[in-house]
This record gives structure tokens, sequence and C-alpha cells, in this order.
């Protein structure tokens, strides 16, 4: 476990907690590892009914800490990212997740969202998923799971360009079900999983395994684990990663 995330249980909801605040919850290995085994222990308690995600300070997560990427690429990394613990249990997860986003969500914490059942913004959060920006990939079965919500034009252009999208204009394109102000989120969400898990949980996990073949995402998650594993050793990737630690365009004419 890590002080980074931390897990309360409450009237059958477990509310997961990126706690990172002073690095934007970016996620590292030990926080992946930890909000997995939350998850897992979310699936196997017949006392939890629904599984919450929330963040600490102004983000709900920058996504992936690059320094993890940037270790990996120059080959320096102790172990190698763990993102995929989180996503394949995502893919997994049988009982209703539910999301309370502030601030911005970037890479998995926006591609984290397309497998919730119920997502709550603040009006001003801003949703991105710079994967080529970084010259990688997308994950989370995110290249299948974000054409079909908004359709192929515009998920094309969020992994490409890595334009964000903002709060509102998520509500509008399906990412979530409602934008409110950002001091309001937390207990939108919440009231949201409260909610649920006073429904009878049969019924709602039939209805999400009808909603969703979690085992097309895991064949998708790995289509896209092979190809980002790739390019995280690649020239690009290098240029990308040393062009953010910078503060500068990267270059990749160069490369």
């Amino acid at each position: 476990m890590t002080e980074h995330v931390k897990v309360s249980v409450d009237n059958g909801v477990m509310e997961i907690t990126w706690n990172r605040p002073e690095k934007k919850n970016a996620i590292t290995n030990a926080m992946y590892k930890a909000v997995g085994e939350a998850l897992d222990r979310a699936s196997a308690d017949k006392s939890i009914r629904v599984a919450l995600f929330t963040s600490e300070g102004d983000s709900f997560t920058a996504g992936n800490d690059l320094s993890v990427f940037a270790a990996a690429n120059s080959g320096g990394a102790a172990e190698p990212p763990q993102g995929h613990r989180l996503i394949h249990t995502l893919a997994k997860f049988d009982k209703p997740l539910v999301a309370g986003v502030r601030g911005v969500a970037v890479g998995v914490g926006t591609t984290m969202l397309l497998h919730c059942d119920l997502v709550y913004v603040a009006t001003d959060a801003k949703l991105s998923t710079p994967f080529v920006n970084l010259a990688l990939v997308p994950e989370a079965a995110s290249s299948i799971t974000l054409p079909a919500r908004i359709g192929q034009a515009r998920a094309f252009a969020m992994f490409a360009l890595g334009e964000p999208v903002l709060g509102e204009q998520a509500v509008q394109w399906g990412i979530a079900n409602a934008a409110v102000p950002a001091d309001q989120v937390l207990a939108t969400a919440r009231d949201a999983a409260r909610k649920l898990a006073q429904r009878p949980l049969g019924a709602l996990m039939a209805t999400k395994k009808l909603m969703r073949d979690g085992e097309i995402l895991l064949q998708q998650m790995h289509r896209e684990g092979e190809l980002f594993a790739k390019q995280l050793k690649t020239a690009e990737a290098a240029e990308a990663f040393a062009a953010f630690a910078q503060r500068r365009q990267p270059d990749f004419s160069k490369v």
C-alpha cells in the first residue's frame, strides 16, 4: 500500500482516492498496485457494492508519472510501468464504478473513465489523451471505447492532437453523465454511488455485463500493450520525455 492512495468503505461504497496532490496525482507504480489491490478487494467482498474514484487537490490525475516512462525508455527502471494492473482490473470489474473528476484528467485519467458506469465532472475539468504527443499509443482499450463513445473523428483528434475536452463538452459527447461546479463534484459522485449501493446488486451486475464485453476489452488491451511497450523504447519517446523534462516543444524531425 502507499500513502498516495486512500481507501475507505462506508455503507457498501468503497471510495478510492488519488492522494498525491502536490504532483497533480501523477500515478506511480505503487499507486497502480494499490488501486488494483483495492478493486480486487471490492470485487471479492460481498459487502462492497460500488467503487468510487475521487481525488485530493485540484486535479483528478495528471496520468502516469512520466519519470517512470523516462526510466523505462532509458533502461534504468527497476520495474516496468504497472498501468496494466489497473486497466486489466477495470476491464474485469463486475460491480458498478463511479468517478468524480475535478481539474485535469490526463491519459489514463481519462481512459479509465470509459470503464466507469457513472462519471461526474467539474464544469472546468480538462480531459485529455495526449498519447501521440508522447510518442505513445492509446491504452485501456480506449482505441475502441473512445471512438464508440464520441465517434472516430473526435477520438482521433483527442489521441493525435492531445487537445483537452472541457467538462460540459465531455457531457455533450457522452464521456460524462453531468458537469457541476468543482465544489459539488465529490458530493454529486458520492450521492450517485450511495444510490447505486441501494439498488439490487445482482441486477446491476447483470446489466453491466450485458452492456460491455470484458473479454473483447482485455484482448484490445493486450494489442495496445504490445505496441505501447514497443513505442516506449523508441527514440521518438526519448525525445518526447526529454522535451517534457526540459519544458520545451519536442522536435520529432530529429528522429
